[in-house]
């Protein structure tokens, strides 16, 4: 991790609100509704709180689960035992219904009776398991966890790694074979591979070494970096990265995601960390990743950011072309721009970082029922209407604004 920051006021308050916002609402709103009595998860959680029970259970929530309670659990030792319970919940889960006994790695998908609905191999799913697993074995000590990241890490590494060039292929079947149909939802492309699931392989790969230090984990988040920059990120006209792509990684959109920009710009440059901590010497690929790191962040903070703070969707290199705020890229805005504070003393960053926060503060933030909203308007009025507009569900979970509160509490001093 880059340099704490120390002796500044207004980050110091950040850090204080981050505390406040993760102990006093994220967590306890998980602790209270991400279960029900059985330790099955919940089904869709409404922002009224009224709940589906018959919607699908994806194993990527309880991967997110499971990491950010352990991650809490590890940083917030004065309220340990509770953190662990909960986390203790998703591990069950992710090793238990969702876990396939056969072929190993985890079902996409279970319906709310706990029967599988998607047996497919995504492997964003399997990326999110070795990022909880092994976020809990650093945690808990359970050793069964750490192998069963591990597996899933050889597993990755034999069938879903294109060892020719480069990166981690979409999805396969349950048997770990070729598919078809690999598009992550339906608003993602059925291609061979993905931006977004390269970098959450690269994110778990970072957390298993950090956690193993395995030379074979290494290796491998060593060549995924060095793809990630040579493949994904693009310079013109401005740096942002490419988001689908064909099996020679050539791009198939030209829409650019400015809250995964800002989140890759910290996670590429939380990966070289572990790299060099784990012995890695090379200079070009340090400074490479530096520059990328920051030229991602200033890029979103020119392009995808409103006057109010908030962080826009999508745009392309004309413009944005979707104005609304999503609950998680202002999460990642808040750590994106920090991060880069740290890196290079920019004064912007700073700016950035503290206005994202107070536009969550002032808008994201259900103050009423608890957690945040998922979608606003460019005004900052909820939107309604979709089955992604809940509290709880497929991609509504506490990763992304838990871990922006734990790092700026990791990072500000």
């Amino acid at each position: 991790m880059p340099q704490f920051v120390m002796g500044d006021e207004a980050l110091s308050n950040l850090a204080e609100r981050a505390r406040a916002e993760l102990v006093g609402d994220i967590l306890p709103f998980w602790m209270r509704h991400g279960f029900d009595e059985d330790g099955w998860l919940a089904g869709a959680v409404h922002d009224d709180l009224t709940v589906d029970g018959s919607r699908p259970r994806h194993a990527v929530i309880a991967a997110r689960v499971l990491w950010t309670f352990s991650a809490a659990a590890r940083d917030l030792p004065e309220q340990r035992a509770e953190l662990i319970e909960t986390a203790m919940k998703a591990k069950q889960l992710v090793l238990g219904d969702f876990w396939d006994s056969v072929n190993a790695g985890v079902f996409w998908a279970l319906n709310s009776d706990r029967s599988v609905l998607a047996d497919r191999k995504q492997v964003y799913a399997q990326a999110f398991a070795i990022y909880g697993l092994a976020q809990w074995a650093e945690v808990s000590g359970d050793e069964a966890a750490l192998a069963a990241a591990l597996r899933l890490f050889e597993l990755l590494e034999s069938h879903a790694r294109d060892h020719e060039r480069g990166g981690y292929f979409e999805a396969l079947t349950r048997e770990w074979g070729p598919l078809e149909d690999t598009a992550l939802s339906d608003k993602d492309l059925s291609v061979p591979k993905s931006m977004n699931t390269n970098l959450h392989v690269l994110e778990a790969y970072t957390t298993l070494l950090r956690v193993t230090g395995h030379p074979h984990v290494r290796d491998a988040l060593h060549s995924l970096l060095a793809d990630s920059l040579e493949h994904i990120v693009t310079l013109s006209p401005f740096a942002h990265c490419e988001l689908f792509f064909d099996m020679d990684w050539r791009s198939q959109v030209d829409t650019v995601s400015y809250g995964h920009d800002i989140e890759a710009s910290w996670l590429l440059w939380d990966a070289w960390e572990a790299l060099e901590a784990a012995g890695i010497v090379d200079g070009g690929l340090e400074e490479r990743t530096r520059s990328v790191a920051l030229l991602l962040a200033e890029a979103v903070r020119i392009h995808g950011v409103d006057g109010d703070g908030g962080v826009m969707y999508e745009g392309t290199a004309a413009g944005v072309v979707n104005e609304q705020k999503h609950w998680w890229p202002q999460a990642e805005g808040v750590v994106g721009w920090l991060n880069a504070f740290q890196l290079a003393g920019r004064a912007a960053d700073r700016e950035a970082a503290l206005a994202a926060w107070d536009f969550i503060e002032a808008k994201v933030i259900d103050r009423e029922h608890g957690e945040w909203f998922a979608r606003l308007d460019r005004d900052g009025v909820v939107l309604e209407g979709t089955p992604d507009d809940v509290k709880v569900g497929p991609w509504k979970c506490p990763y992304h604004n838990a871990r922006a509160c734990l790092e700026v509490m990791r990072r500000v001093r």
